[in-house]
């Protein structure tokens, strides 16, 4: 599957916010910078949170182009074999970066006592996680943004089950075009009309499919053959559909979704392309982008404490931890990357191309 260039940018971009809004949210050095610089920190603090919609959309579009490239489910093999393969892409690295993360919050634990250090974790709330089910069996998160890989799962088996029910539904109504594509329109109107605009749903995946759903969308606009004029006819309406739920209910997450949707669809139809000298810099950023999200959490933890018990409480000073906090978290994630993302991934590859083998020695017997 051909990499897109503004894909790797996006997830290069949305992934330092993700941690500069941590770094702002949580403190303590924060708080001593806040007195220095209080917009920036303000600003990161609550609005640097909506890269998150980056990383929804992205989702639905390269899950659209891996399963149902066209709308229709080009998956060999079970659906169970996908979800497992899914789950162990997603928890390998996560495992790993989650035991990083429960020694970081114990070394900060002797350091200093703050409201963001989580508890010690008993084996109930590990299994919780392990499992990503701490959100919807009310577990407190071990770290930030561990939420955010519960849902990518939850809303990759959401769609492998839509494109997994249109087929028999195809077959039974005698349908030549696919059904999947309407069978998600209808989830995406559901979670932009109801879903989302309800706070006790943010914990599943229905509350956040108005922006995946955007993505598979995106993938399907860019790709299906479609004749010009239906495709702007039906990006028309979608985007009509996206300004009356906004009008209905302001949602800036929504609106973002939207615009980057609209800017992937761009780029996988007309072919944009990053300068040279930015393609290595972006690449090594959107590729460790995952790991960072998971460790940089601990990393900030431990930084945080240190700079807070031995250096003075000057904005500068504290200033400066922050951005130290900031590249030993991308060094953090750089390395397990190397040593914990890439061996995962090459690992479940290979018992999925063991797999399908083994399906399509079935079928031909």
């Amino acid at each position: 599957m051909q990499r897109l260039p503004l894909i790797d940018l996006l997830k290069a971009v949305a992934s330092q916010l993700i941690v500069l809004h941590h770094l702002a949210f949580y403190g303590p050095m924060s708080d001593v910078v806040a007195q220095a610089a209080p917009q920036l920190i303000e600003w990161l603090a609550r609005h640097g949170r909506l890269a998150v919609q980056v990383f929804l959309v992205v989702g639905g579009f390269l899950a659209a182009r891996q399963l149902a490239p066209e709308g229709r489910l080009v998956l060999v093999g079970s659906k169970l074999a996908a979800l497992r393969e899914r789950y162990l892409r997603l928890a390998l690295p996560y495992a790993a970066t989650l035991l990083v993360v429960l020694v970081c919050a114990a070394l900060a634990r002797r350091l200093m006592t703050h409201p963001s250090i989580p508890e010690p974790a008993g084996w109930w709330p590990l299994l919780a996680h392990l499992l990503l089910l701490q959100d919807l069996l009310g577990v407190d998160a071990l770290s930030a943004g561990v939420w955010y890989v519960a849902i990518d799962f939850q809303l990759f088996a959401l769609l492998v089950g839509l494109l997994w029910l249109a087929v028999p539904l195809e077959r039974r109504l005698g349908l030549r075009q696919p059904l999947a594509p309407w069978l998600v329109t209808a989830l995406w109107l559901a979670s932009l009309l109801h879903f989302n605009r309800q706070g006790a749903w943010d914990v599943a995946a229905p509350y956040f499919f108005g922006a995946y759903g955007l993505g598979v969308m995106a993938a399907w606009w860019a790709s299906a053959p479609m004749r010009p004029r239906w495709r702007v006819a039906s990006a028309a309406g979608a985007g009509a559909v996206v300004a009356s739920a906004l009008l209905l209910d302001w949602r800036p997450r929504i609106a973002l979704a939207a615009v980057v949707a609209l800017a992937i669809m761009a780029a996988a139809r007309w072919r944009f392309d990053l300068p040279g000298w930015a393609k290595g810099v972006v690449g090594r950023l959107s590729r460790i982008s995952y790991c960072l999200f998971l460790v940089h959490f601990g990393v900030c933890l431990v930084i945080n404490a240190a700079f807070v018990r031995f250096l003075p409480a000057t904005a500068a000073v504290q200033g400066l931890g922050m951005l130290l906090a900031w590249g030993a978290s991308l060094g953090a994630a750089a390395l397990m990357h190397r040593w914990v993302e890439v061996p995962a991934v090459h690992w479940v590859a290979a018992r999925g191309t063991r797999a399908v083998a083994s399906a399509r020695a079935a079928v031909v017997l």
